[in-house]
């Protein structure tokens, strides 16, 4: 019985964890404008597991931490354009506080949009390359 509290409790602040790593708003390249949400030319957000995109909303569920990494793989539930869809998707915290985010077959970077009244550097929302081998 112990040991089935025990488990069920990290297995609740492991989700915990995961719930607010990436909460943010993110900008998709340097003339996004962090103040718009879900529209073009607009900024992403994550906050309590839901991702905001541009015209879609994906609920981030069964978060899977990747080890040795500070990356989590989620589920993601969505709907955008009169359309429910899921994917999965990998979310990383970038070096510079910026994100990571891989879908199947695409990598993108963004940078951590600046505090209101902040300045802005550096370009984002580019495609991440990958190095040659």
């Amino acid at each position: 019985m112990r040991a089935a509290i025990i488990g069920a409790a990290a297995i609740l602040l492991t989700e915990q964890a995961s719930a607010g790593a990436f909460d943010g708003t993110y900008r998709q390249g340097p003339e996004t404008d962090c103040t718009l949400l879900g529209q073009d030319g607009g900024a992403l957000r994550i906050q309590d597991n839901l991702f905001e995109g541009v015209e879609n909303t994906c609920q981030m569920e069964n978060p899977v931490d990747v080890r040795d990494m500070d990356a989590v793989l989620f589920d993601m539930k969505c709907s955008g354009e009169g359309e429910p869809w899921q994917a999965r998707a990998l979310f990383m915290r970038a070096a510079d506080a910026g994100l990571i985010m891989v879908w199947n077959g695409y990598a993108f970077k963004y940078d951590l949009c600046p505090a209101p009244g902040a300045e802005t550097t550096g370009a984002t929302g580019e495609e991440a390359e990958t190095p040659a081998n």
